[in-house]
């Protein structure tokens, strides 16, 4: 039978607010930023976006 988690497990509910992430034309990965400052934080090996960051337009 299924279990829902305990309270307080540190899973992320929705989306990250306080960055974004934007596709570099030139590597074609996605890159996360900071939304306070504006500097680079990630940038993933592969081709697929972070898992619930904002997307720039």
């Amino acid at each position: 039978m299924a279990v829902n988690k305990p309270k307080g497990d540190n899973a992320r509910r929705g989306a990250v607010k306080k960055r974004t992430q934007l596709k570099n034309p030139l590597t074609k990965t996605s890159t996360k930023r900071n939304k306070k400052g504006g500097q680079f934080m990630a940038v993933k090996k592969t081709a697929m976006k972070f898992k619930g960051v904002r997307r720039e337009k």
